[in-house]
């Protein structure tokens, strides 16, 4: 059972994102994201204006006159969330764990989908596959996608972005949207594995994969004095540091900012577009930057 506190955490965060989805971010994701492909509608009598192209020649010749084919596009998308569940996302210094934040960030863009008419499903992840929901419709589906990410108890603490994406790849025939949300730290490395970018590199080229970075200000700073006690939450490894010595402080951000550019850099150099969201900023007005530059990356 969810506590009281969690239920509404769930509520808050479901209202909030069908109303920014619905005002700030209205029509965006219909523009951005187009069908898979078009399907045939009908073949009808030429016009002036038609295009030359679209005659066709075989039905035009049989009945004297020219025909045109005319198609449209095939509307319905499929979106995949692959979300983080391993330990570092429970980190957080701001009002939200980097947990909650992913949450938003996947419940925003599953309503985006919906009101599209678009099926979303979830595949949760630590190293390895621990929860999959079959992509469905409707708003109700929403809630559950939303429900499962805080409910959830993951039995590993680890990061195998690997092996998330190649089950998109075994469940998912289909041409999908597919949003990587994670925080893109795999256990024992600064930038992200060589490995892992190949399969990324490697499912992107059936999907449109998306990387989502969720970040919190609280890894890139420490205190400013004592002795810190600080714990990997994914390996369960301890250490301290001498937060007093100011030169030690600015090599930790030095650091630490560098390894999240490194992996940005490398989803970039791998095809991949990198979306950052952080605990201490507006999701929807990060995804909203996104969609934007989308739109004039397609002009």
């Amino acid at each position: 059972m969810l506590s009281a506190e969690i239920i509404q955490k769930i509520r808050k965060i479901h209202i909030r994102a069908g109303r920014q989805v619905d005002s700030v971010m209205a029509g965006q994701y219909r523009s951005v994201f187009r069908g898979a492909g078009i399907e045939f509608e009908e073949v009808r009598e030429y016009f002036p204006g038609d295009e030359v192209k679209s005659i066709d020649w075989k039905v035009s010749a049989r009945l004297g006159r020219p025909f045109v084919k005319r198609y449209r596009e095939e509307r319905e998308l499929l979106m995949m969330l692959l979300v983080d569940m391993s330990g570092s996302e429970s980190f957080g210094t701001r009002e939200n764990l980097k947990r909650e934040t992913a949450a938003e960030a996947a419940s925003i863009l599953a309503f985006n989908a919906i009101r599209n008419n678009d099926k979303v499903g979830a595949i949760l992840f630590t190293d390895k596959v621990e929860g999959y929901i079959p992509p469905k419709k409707g708003a109700a589906h929403v809630w559950r996608v939303i429900r499962e990410m805080f409910a959830f108890t993951p039995a590993g603490r680890g990061t195998d972005i690997g092996a998330a994406v190649r089950f998109l790849g075994r469940v998912t025939r289909k041409r999908s949207i597919a949003f990587l949300i994670s925080d893109f730290l795999e256990p024992d490395q600064i930038g992200i594995r060589a490995q892992t970018l190949k399969g990324l590199g490697a499912i992107s080229r059936k999907h449109e994969l998306i990387g989502m970075m969720v970040t919190d200000p609280g890894e890139f700073t420490l205190p400013g004095g004592g002795m810190v006690q600080m714990e990997d939450l994914e390996t369960g490894e301890r250490l301290w540091i001498d937060a007093s010595d100011k030169a030690g402080r600015e090599f930790f951000e030095k650091q630490m900012i560098a390894g999240c550019r490194m992996r940005m850099d490398a989803l970039k150099r791998a095809n991949i577009d990198c979306v950052e969201i952080s605990t201490a900023g507006a999701v929807a007005d990060a995804l909203t930057r996104y969609f934007r530059m989308r739109e004039k990356m397609r002009r």
